[in-house]
């Protein structure tokens, strides 16, 4: 019998706000060794993660955008405006400036190969878990999955 995200997921995952200090969200995945929380705003409805990845701008620093000069002109090989979200990502100090916003979810009742599916096309560690109101029920990782497809219930 195919189980559903439901079956393995973990349920009422700890969950952060967009103006959580940095600081305190750090300090709960290096805690509970967990590398990313679901965003919810005040209703409990989801509006980012924050993972280990965002983090890691706060620590390496942004990188200005390649460019080549070519008569005189400046042609930027990358967006400029991506190097200026970047730079705020540096210098974000809630959840909320560092977050990433419009994460990939998936609903409680879809199965398990459908959510690894997900997790390899968009090449996304967790899911959120919503319920039909957009709220955060739980949260899925690859090793939920790989963990019940060991036991065999994939």
């Amino acid at each position: 019998m195919s189980n559903t995200v439901a079956d393995v997921m973990s349920r009422d995952p700890i969950v952060v706000k967009s103006e959580t200090p940095l600081k305190e969200a750090v300090q709960i995945l290096a805690e509970r060794r967990i590398s990313g929380l679901p965003v919810v705003d005040d209703a409990g409805k989801l509006v980012g993660i924050i993972s280990e990845t965002d983090l890691m701008w706060q620590e390496t620093g942004v990188t200005p955008p390649a460019y080549i000069m070519f008569l005189d002109s400046v042609i930027y090989l990358q967006n400029p405006g991506n190097y200026e979200r970047d730079l705020h990502k540096v210098l974000g100090q809630t959840v909320g400036e560092v977050m990433s916003k419009n994460p990939i979810t998936i609903s409680a009742n879809k199965s398990l190969k459908e959510a690894a599916k997900v997790m390899q096309e968009h090449n996304v560690h967790r899911l959120p878990v919503l319920d039909s109101e957009g709220q955060v029920i739980g949260i899925l990782t690859r090793g939920d999955v790989i963990r019940a497809m060991a036991a065999g219930q994939d």
